[in-house]
C-alpha cells in the first residue's frame, strides 16, 4: 500500500501563487508517475499535471505556463507550484501516484485551494 499526504491548500487572491506538496510513503519502490488532479464543485475530477521518476512532465492545457510540477525522489515528494492563479483554479486538489507493476492508482485525501477574484 502507498499513502499520500498532501500539504494544506489555502485561500489566495487572483494573480497570486501557492505551492502544494505531496509525500508518498509505504510500498513506494514501484511508484513511477506522480501527479495532481483537481475537482471543482459540480464538476468531474480533471487532470492537472504529471511527472515521472525521470522528470518527464505533462500538463493540462488550462494550467500550462502557470503551473510547474517537480519532484524530489529522495524525499518521495512531488510539488505543484501554482502561479498567476485564477478563480477557475478553485478546486480540491488531489495527489495521485501510479504503481508501474500493478497499474494501481493511489490518491491523497485532497486539499482545498480557493482563489478569490
Amino acid at each position: 500500500q502507498v499513502q499520500l499526504v498532501e500539504s494544506e491548500g489555502g485561500l489566495v487572491q487572483a494573480g497570486g501563487s501557492l505551492r502544494l506538496s505531496c509525500t508518498a510513503s509505504g510500498s513506494i519502490f514501484s511508484i513511477d508517475a506522480m501527479g495532481w488532479y483537481r475537482q471543482a464543485p459540480g464538476k468531474l475530477r480533471e487532470f492537472v499535471a504529471q511527472i515521472t521518476s525521470g522528470s518527464s512532465t505533462t500538463y493540462a492545457h488550462s494550467v500550462k505556463g502557470r503551473f510547474t510540477i517537480s519532484r524530489d525522489n529522495a524525499k518521495n515528494t512531488v510539488y505543484l507550484q501554482m502561479n498567476s492563479l485564477k478563480s477557475e483554479d478553485t478546486a480540491v486538489y488531489y495527489c495521485i501516484a501510479t504503481d508501474t507493476d500493478s497499474l494501481k492508482h493511489y490518491w491523497g485525501q485532497g486539499t482545498q485551494v480557493t482563489v478569490s477574484s
